[in-house]
């Protein structure tokens, strides 16, 4: 997937040494897409075009180097052959070499046996394939309000070699920079559910933005993902409406779009639930229809305590802590903990600290371990609140299937 802005054009990159040809306007004026003030190829202003000629240079400085060139010219060619171990250098065709002689750039040389004069040639190799970084998961504020963890990763390559080298002193530190803050400013225009259900579409304007800035450095983002860790806050129901987490499929854990495209394909194939929400039923395990519906949090406890196994931990590996509001407006504490041996609850707070935190009303939590509230719905309407891992939180539906009448 490759991107392009408007008003440029990357050109490919050539599999022999660059031409100089000159390239002017009508009336003498020399134009350039990058023609700005404060680069340091201000003086090379048809750079983008394979014109390394230096105007800048005048008639003195010119014969000076030529005086000098010449003068390596007779010293390599008087100790040749010793002096081939020195001038002669392979370039491979995915790199190319950017010389600077008497500190005047020149056209980028390669692939194949390129000639480096000593004591005036500076060079430095460029490799040209696709290369990858990492953006770690930062705090996004979104348009509701919503703080998500949010990181990123980025393919990009160079294309233009001599523009790497002159444009930007540190390529590769000031590409993640720009990436980083270009994705803190995109997303901080949507809300928290576009950013979870629109990372396809994000992730391609993103790439877009990042090559504006980019583009002067002779460098393209091929691909940008973005992968959305958690939500550390949930956002303003009465301005979102509710965030709304793709289900994992049995299989399909941890593939991102393919994870969401499997769950879209699914919603669109009458799999789904009122309110858009992909639900899949485990009937292997149960409650007996026989069995009474708890009506109280203790009954709660005491109907999943049972439920509890070395199986179930295995599944889940997971502690989650409940804060339940009442209709007396007080707010009570339970925990789940399905991390290790064979599972613990109770009221109050575990001895650990919670992998996930769910905030709802005791009413809304009976309804979803009676499975008359699906908790993707609850989750999209606001009426359940999560904070820590998305994926740990969902991994509750396994409990809850055990707790469903037959």
């Amino acid at each position: 997937m490759l991107w392009r802005s408007s008003g440029c054009e990357y050109q490919s990159l050539p599999q022999s040494d660059w031409s100089c040809d000159s390239h002017v306007s009508v009336g003498g004026a020399v134009q350039s897409p990058y023609l700005r003030g404060g680069n340091s190829f201000d003086f090379v202003p048809k750079i983008t075009d394979g014109d390394f000629t230096d105007r800048s240079q005048g008639w003195l400085s010119w014969l000076c180097q030529l005086m000098v060139t010449l003068l390596v010219y007779v010293f390599v060619f008087f100790t040749f052959p010793l002096s081939a171990w020195f001038v002669l250098k392979v370039v491979p065709n995915y790199q190319r070499i950017v010389v600077f002689r008497l500190g005047r750039i020149r056209p980028p040389k390669g692939p194949g046996v390129v000639l480096i004069l000593p004591f005036i040639d500076q060079w430095q190799r460029v490799d040209l394939r696709t290369r990858a970084f990492n953006i770690p998961p930062c705090q996004v504020t979104t348009m509701d309000g919503a703080l998500l963890s949010v990181g990123a990763d980025i393919q990009f390559r160079i294309w233009n070699p001599v523009m790497s080298v002159i444009a930007v002193q540190d390529l590769n530190a000031s590409t993640r920079l720009t990436a980083q803050n270009a994705m803190t400013y995109t997303l901080s225009k949507k809300t928290a559910r576009e950013v979870q259900l629109e990372r396809v579409k994000l992730g391609e304007r993103l790439g877009m933005d990042i090559n504006d800035t980019t583009r002067p450095w002779g460098l393209e983002v091929d691909r940008v993902e973005l992968t959305v860790a958690s939500v550390l806050q949930a956002p303003d129901v009465s301005q979102a409406g509710g965030v709304l987490v793709p289900p994992l499929i049995p299989g399909l854990e941890g593939l991102g779009p393919l994870q969401e495209i499997a769950s879209r394909f699914l919603s669109s194939s009458g799999f789904s639930q009122p309110g858009g929400v992909v639900s899949l039923v485990d009937e292997q395990g149960c409650r007996h229809p026989d069995t009474p519906a708890p009506c109280s949090l203790e009954d709660l406890l005491g109907a999943v305590e049972p439920l509890l196994s070395e199986r179930l931990v295995r599944q889940v590996g997971a502690c989650f802590q409940f804060s339940i509001s009442r209709n007396d407006g007080q707010v009570r504490s339970c925990y789940v903990d399905l991390s290790h041996g064979a599972g613990a609850l109770g009221l109050g707070t575990p001895d650990r600290d919670p992998d996930v935190t769910l905030q709802l009303s005791e009413e809304d939590l009976l309804a979803l371990f009676e499975g008359s509230l699906p908790p993707f719905q609850a989750y999209a309407n606001g009426r359940l609140l999560v904070q820590g891992d998305l994926s740990l939180a969902l991994k509750l539906e396994e409990l809850v299937k055990l707790l469903r009448p037959c």
